[in-house]
Parts: C-alpha cells; sequence; structure tokens
C-alpha cells in the first residue's frame, strides 16, 4: 500500500557529514572528520565504519545501544574517534592525527543498522591537504571601498562648498537691498533739493 511505503521510508536510517562535505588541513596538523547518524526506531548492535579513498578502512566500531558508547573494533593508530552516541546526536565523528599530503582524498563514514532490517547508509568528506592556508585576497574590496569612500566624502565636500557659496551670495543680495532701501527713502527736505517735499516759494509778484 503506498500509505505503508511512505511509513517505512520514514524510518530510514540517515548519516551525515554536515553542511559541506569538504574539509581543508595544513600539513602536519589534525582534522576533524565529522560524521553523525539518525534513526527514528533506534539502534542494536549498529555498525559504523571509516574508509579511505572506498578501500581503506582507517576505524571500526561497534554499538550495542543507545545506552553505551562504541565499542572499537580496529583502526589506524593516527586515527581517534571524538564522536559519542549516548548524548543527543549520534556522533561518530574521527580525528585524523599528523596529515600528510599523501592523506588527501575521499573519507567515507558508513553505518549499518541490523534493527532497521540491516538497512545501512553512507556519506562523504573530501580532505585536500595544504602546505598554508591561503588567505582571502581583499585588495579590489579595498579598491572599491576606498573609490567609493572618496566619491561620497567628495560628494559631501561639495555640498558643503556649494551651501557656503550660496550663503554669501545671499548675504550680498540682502546687503545691496538693505542700501537700496535706504537710499530711496532718504527725506531731501533738508538740502532743498528740487522735487523735494520742501514747500515751493510763491514766484514773485511783477
Amino acid at each position: 500500500l503506498p500509505g505503508l511505503h511512505v511509513f517505512a521510508i520514514a524510518f530510514t536510517l540517515e548519516v551525515s557529514v554536515g553542511k559541506t562535505n569538504t574539509v581543508m588541513a595544513l600539513n602536519n596538523s589534525d582534522v576533524l572528520l565529522p560524521c553523525t547518524f539518525t534513526t527514528c526506531i533506534g539502534f542494536q548492535d549498529l555498525v559504523f565504519t571509516w574508509y579511505f579513498n572506498s578501500t581503506e578502512m582507517i576505524y571500526h566500531g561497534k554499538i550495542k545501544s543507545k545506552a553505551s558508547e562504541p565499542l572499537l573494533v580496529g583502526r589506524n593508530p593516527r586515527v581517534e574517534f571524538v564522536g559519542s552516541t549516548t548524548g543527543k546526536d549520534n556522533n561518530i565523528s574521527i580525528v585524523l592525527k599528523n596529515v600528510e599530503f599523501s592523506d588527501a582524498g575521499k573519507y567515507t563514514c558508513h553505518v549499518k543498522n541490523p534493527k532497521e532490517k540491516q538497512a545501512q547508509h553512507n556519506a562523504t568528506i573530501f580532505l585536500t591537504v595544504v602546505q598554508q592556508m591561503v588567505e582571502a585576497d581583499n585588495t579590489v574590496t579595498l579598491i572599491i571601498v576606498g573609490v567609493v569612500g572618496g566619491l561620497i566624502g567628495l560628494l559631501i565636500l561639495f555640498m558643503l562648498i556649494k551651501r557656503v557659496v550660496l550663503f554669501i551670495i545671499k548675504k550680498t543680495q540682502d546687503g545691496k537691498k538693505e542700501c537700496l532701501v535706504s537710499s530711496s527713502g532718504n527725506d531731501n527736505t533738508e538740502n532743498g533739493l528740487a522735487g523735494s517735499k520742501a514747500e515751493q516759494k510763491a514766484p514773485p509778484k511783477a
């Protein structure tokens, strides 16, 4: 039945190595190879194995139940188990010590759960070994930020100069208007000028 088929899929064993399946390590350093598994119906006598390039077994462990930690069956001397299966996550991660350039390659975390009718699943990590970590070149970014910052600075300076110039022009024009008003409003009666408000004398009689 379709309903039962979907129900069965919901209990499928899942294995994960995290958000990314690529890891970079420095030569002669230790590197963590993460791996976790999930199962909705639990597990019993679960077996997990780490492989290098699909063929070389570098760690082999067995977990009796959720209440017990993994039991080591076999491992490469440079591999150390750092996970735990009694906590919230079923963590079966390992650490590869003193990595060499020859350690670069594919690492597969394989899990088999007899409780799920021998269901098995795996996930893969690709390890790259480098002599030194390359820092991101931010030169272009710094140039762009510098140019944009300079343009913004010039724009602000231009706006300030424009405001100062407009302020000076306005003050100058206001001064001229004051002079014009003052000049046109003068009373010339004291000077007795023609057209002034002084009374005109009557012409002498003949």
